[in-house]
């Protein structure tokens, strides 16, 4: 069976889990291989966890001459490690930096590109939520190496364990992949919850907060989820742009997708539709959410949010 190259997605070598996710999808596909790149005395740890979820190689860059700059020198790096492996295919998290990455070496490699699947199969088929999620499509790539970026939460991470034999390998970067230089960077603020492209649950927020999110807060907390905000609360105010969930926001696909006084309009359906369960909460029993959900309540969410919270504090003590 062919290799299955999965870029590993990680903090400090920290591996994320999407990473866990590609390789359980990788096994489908071919054996999976991971693709570390980052600072070499991090790449032991790394190969460890991905071993764990079935990586049987493990090509290590290290990202000494690289880290200054954006994402074009990963381009070229993959792209070297590509010619040298074979793949049968590229498997990479669908994130902002992910698709650039993907785009990029798509072109190098003069080969097919797939974004934002929400399931990939043997083929490999992956399955695609497209024009703001009215259509589900699948696609499978026709020329080249198929390189495929996948929205996390779309597969469960599966234990197994690999060989995660790990393969130094020495890439050569471009002065022109060296144009752009990164002069400063800061730490976002943690606010201890997941990140939203990450979480399993999401608990957002609207219009009908009044921008009190105290009742969102809570509830994500209880559940352990990531906080959002539709379009309303963002341009109201209420949440940074880093919360907005929707068409010119982020698109998410949890697990569990909780909508509090959000009506639903398509901007913000486009960012959460492919969640796997649909919850609505909103006082108004015509809002466009309910045509969607899984389980709709009719209220206040003033009201509706903090008796949920409670009985979930309950039950988990």
């Amino acid at each position: 069976m062919s290799e299955i190259l999965v870029l590993v997605d990680h903090v400090d070598g920290a591996v994320k889990k999407p990473t866990l996710e590609l390789l359980a999808i990788a096994k489908r596909l071919g054996t999976p291989a991971a693709v570390f790149i980052g600072a070499g005395d991090k790449a032991a740890a790394a190969a460890e966890t991905v071993a764990k979820f079935g990586a049987e190689k493990v090509y290590a860059v290290d990202d000494a001459e690289i880290k200054g700059y954006l994402v074009a020198p990963k381009a070229e790096a993959l792209q070297q490690i590509a010619a040298q492996a074979n793949p049968g295919a590229i498997l990479i998290v669908s994130s902002a930096e992910g698709k650039e990455i993907a785009g990029r070496l798509a072109v190098k490699l003069d080969s097919g590109l797939i974004t934002d699947a929400v399931d990939v199969q043997e083929g490999p088929v992956t399955t695609q939520s497209v024009f703001a999620g009215n259509f589900t499509v699948t696609a499978k790539v026709t020329q080249g190496t198929p390189i495929i970026t996948v929205k996390p939460n779309s597969a469960a991470p599966e234990e197994g364990a690999g060989a995660g034999t790990v393969e130094n390998v020495s890439v050569t970067i471009s002065d022109a992949a060296k144009k752009a230089q990164i002069v400063a960077s800061q730490p976002r603020e943690s606010t201890g919850r997941p990140e939203l492209n990450e979480a399993a649950i999401i608990v957002s927020g609207g219009r009908g907060t009044g921008g009190n999110f105290d009742p969102i807060d809570a509830l994500a907390d209880s559940l352990g989820a990531a906080v959002g905000a539709s379009r309303a609360a963002v341009d109201s105010g209420w949440k940074p742009h880093a919360f907005q969930i929707g068409q010119t926001g982020k698109v998410v696909s949890p697990q569990l997708y909780i909508a509090a006084g959000i009506s639903g309009a398509i901007q913000h359906r486009a960012g959460m539709q492919t969640s796997k369960t649909i919850v609505a909460v909103n006082k108004d029993e015509e809002a466009p959410i309910f045509e969607l959900v899984d389980f709709g309540v009719v209220g206040d969410l003033h009201t509706v949010l903090p008796a949920a919270t409670e009985q979930i504090t309950a039950r988990k003590g």
